[in-house]
């Protein structure tokens, strides 16, 4: 029997099943409070996002075109909604796994009165992969991912090489990839990673890392860090091509 040619449907498979086996996170599924139930019911069908594999229009996503931010794993959501509040101009897209951090986004968001975010609670890898069109984001964060500490458990770190790529196919020409951490060996391992990545480059005038941009806040478990003496690293890579 001949073999079958491969399609861009198998590509786009093969792609997918891998993207799957990627898992960054522990689903840790905690307590709804009151208002992060009240929050989803009221707020989740104007700025939350169903997951659905085929891929969004964010201009008719959002009502407009803009610049747009996407984040991985936003925790509670404070600080992704203070960089909405403090950018209207820029769509905002967080994705989180944990539904109480969804709920208290969301409620905060509402209290806010911002309309440039919206919210996914889904896999970010299964998101990415399937719904973000390529070339559509200006900035990509993640800031305190799971760091994975022991040495056996490095492969689920989830700032991997080929992961990395994924994200440069959907940043556009120009487009940041943003990281940060208070764990120094993942802080090594992210710079590692990314030095070697094709089509980047470190905005570090050190070649390192840089100091904290004034649009990310510092997050109360960020400050509680500091002061016990914890160091957080933050790095930025452009898409070159």
């Amino acid at each position: 029997m001949s073999e079958q040619p491969t399609t861009a449907a198998d590509e786009s498979a093969e792609t997918t099943s891998y993207m799957r086996k990627i898992r960054s996170f522990v689903l840790r599924e905690g307590r709804l409070t009151k208002a992060q139930k009240l929050a989803l019911e009221q707020h989740w069908p104007a700025m939350g996002v169903e997951f659905k594999p085929e891929l969004l229009d964010l201009a008719t996503l959002f009502g407009r075109k803009a610049d747009t931010v996407l984040e991985i794993g936003f925790g509670m959501g404070k600080s992704l909604v203070q960089m909405a509040a403090a950018a209207p101009e820029k769509n905002f897209i967080g994705i989180e796994v944990h539904r109480p951090g969804v709920g208290a986004c969301l409620a905060d968001a509402a209290a806010a009165g911002i309309s440039n975010l919206r919210v996914f609670q889904h896999d970010a890898v299964e998101v990415l992969a399937q719904m973000i069109p390529d070339n559509s984001l200006t900035t990509i964060q993640l800031f305190f991912p799971d760091p994975w500490p022991k040495k056996k458990h490095h492969k689920r770190r989830i700032v991997q090489a080929d992961f990395v790529q994924q994200l440069r196919s959907k940043l556009a020409i120009g487009g940041v990839f943003h990281m940060a951490t208070d764990w120094q060996h993942y802080a090594e391992h992210m710079l590692e990673v990314m030095q070697a990545a094709e089509g980047f480059s470190n905005l570090s005038a050190s070649n390192d890392y840089v100091e904290r941009p004034t649009h990310r806040p510092v997050t109360k478990f960020e400050l509680r860090g500091k002061k016990l003496g914890h160091g957080v690293w933050d790095l930025m890579f452009k898409r070159e091509h």
